[in-house]
């Protein structure tokens, strides 16, 4: 019995053979990817792999639960570049702003608490529980 292995196409190398897993959707969730290559059930160029983070690269073969695939890479287009820079920037800017509020807010909290006095309430004491 010959499997045909399937093509599947990365924009980025190297990647970590759990990645690629669930980019092939070999398996469920990460968690699941990094089980079954620690228990040694996924193959990498016919030799069993137990590195989860193995770097795979292009024309690696991979086999996993009957399963055979090829990594193939593939040169992002210009407008992918684009759109994957102006992601990360804006990801990059929204920390910064979220960074600065969290520090605005931390000092504003403890200026607030230096000025204003301390005033302590008497709690009342809870009920007796009967049965």
């Amino acid at each position: 019995m010959t499997n045909v292995p399937t093509l599947v196409d990365i924009s980025i190398q190297p990647i970590e053979l759990c990645k690629l897993l669930k980019i092939a959707n070999m398996v469920g969730g990460g968690g699941e990817a990094k089980i079954v290559i620690s228990e040694g059930y996924v193959l990498l160029n016919d030799n069993v792999e137990f590195q989860k983070r193995k770097k795979v690269h292009h024309n690696d073969v991979v086999e996993f639960n009957g399963e055979i695939i090829r990594v193939n890479y593939v040169e992002p287009d210009q407008n992918q570049l684009n759109t994957l820079a102006m992601k990360q920037a804006e990801i990059a800017i929204s920390k910064q702003h979220k960074a600065k509020r969290a520090k605005k807010n931390k000092t504003s909290v403890s200026d607030n608490a230096k000025s204003a006095p301390v005033v302590e309430v008497a709690r009342a004491k809870r009920k007796p529980i009967s049965f």
